[in-house]
């Protein structure tokens, strides 16, 4: 169906017999998007499937499919140049996306302003259903005043976030209704939403959404715990908030993104000291594959905190275990 230059179409993968679906869905991606690499959970029967709306300046594409990995690599990105964005947002199940060295797990009521010129890994469960709206870089960079492209997880769930994940969804369900004009006013007024929620991502977070970013923050550390550059920096940058919102959250459960840390490295030890399977490394190697720079910082810490040295505690698992507290 066309209106003027704005189109509307469908494809799934049922159009081709199964086992060449994964092969048709690679080149129907591409064809749209820009060139990048599929890593498929299964390959002899995949089924995917995406609607289509665009103009010759704005593009919506509602998609769903098993399970997937999407990479665009160094060497795509200098071979097949797109500096557009991507305005990534899942309406079911969970996607996770790597970029400039960060880990960004995107569920509904997340986002994620995604840029095609760096390097970047995205893969999604057999659950997931998103929208992907590709926005001219001009058009971001302009408004926030940019030269270098920018890539940053956004809250959708509620707030003005919430009338972003809304318009999209509506815009979809209009499909059929608008026209080209249209289209691309309401897609426009999408970016200039978009670009406030970027800017305003240094302000305090509402405090009815505090418990939340706290429990996303102690999974973040629970998972990354043993890498001994994570620091309240690092977590933030990692999930798309900035320090303070990270500091706010947990504030307001009664610690910091420094203590937090230093408590779930030491409960990473505590928990080794008593496994079988970590006897055989020494308190130094303990300290070092927990994110501790020394088997001295781990020992005054975990002191302070449990009131014995890990030698103590690993000896009262494992009585003819000899290691002193600092070996």
């Amino acid at each position: 169906m066309a209106l003027g230059t704005y189109t509307v179409s469908s494809c799934t993968t049922q159009d081709v017999t199964s086992r060449d679906r994964a092969e048709f869905w690679s080149a129907h991606v591409t064809s749209y998007q820009s060139r990048m690499s599929y890593r498929y959970a299964r390959t002899d029967d995949f089924h995917a499937g995406t609607v289509r709306q665009h103009t010759d300046t704005y593009q919506l594409v509602q998609w769903w499919s098993e399970t997937i990995e999407y990479t665009r690599t160094a060497r795509q990105t200098r071979h097949a140049p797109d500096e557009d964005y991507r305005l990534v947002l899942p309406v079911s199940g969970e996607m996770v996306l790597r970029q400039d060295e960060r880990e960004l797990r995107l569920a509904p009521g997340t986002g994620s302003l995604l840029t095609f010129s760096t390097p970047f890994e995205l893969s999604q469960d057999a659950s997931a259903r998103a929208f992907i709206l590709s926005i001219p870089a001009q058009e971001v960079n302009g408004r926030l005043n940019r030269s270098s492209p920018l890539a940053v997880r956004l809250g959708l769930g509620s707030g003005l976030g919430r009338v972003v994940g809304d318009m999209l969804a509506v815009l979809h369900e209009e499909r059929a209704t608008l026209t080209s004009s249209e289209f691309d006013a309401v897609a426009e007024r999408l970016v200039e939403l978009v670009c406030l929620l970027v800017v305003g991502d240094d302000r305090p977070t509402p405090s009815g959404r505090l418990p939340e970013v706290e429990t996303v923050v102690r999974r973040y550390v629970r998972e990354h715990v043993a890498d001994p550059r994570l620091n309240g920096a690092t977590v933030a940058r990692s999930l798309g908030w900035s320090l303070r919102q990270v500091q706010l959250a947990l504030q307001h459960a009664g610690t910091t993104p420094s203590e937090l840390i230093r408590e779930e490295r030491l409960r990473l030890v505590k928990n080794r000291l008593r496994t079988p399977a970590y006897r055989h490394m020494t308190i130094t190697d303990l300290a070092h594959a927990s994110g501790f720079s020394s088997s001295s910082a781990l020992s005054t810490a975990f002191r302070r905190r449990f009131g014995v040295c890990p030698r103590d505690m690993r000896r009262a698992g494992f009585p003819s275990d000899g290691d002193t507290c600092g070996s």
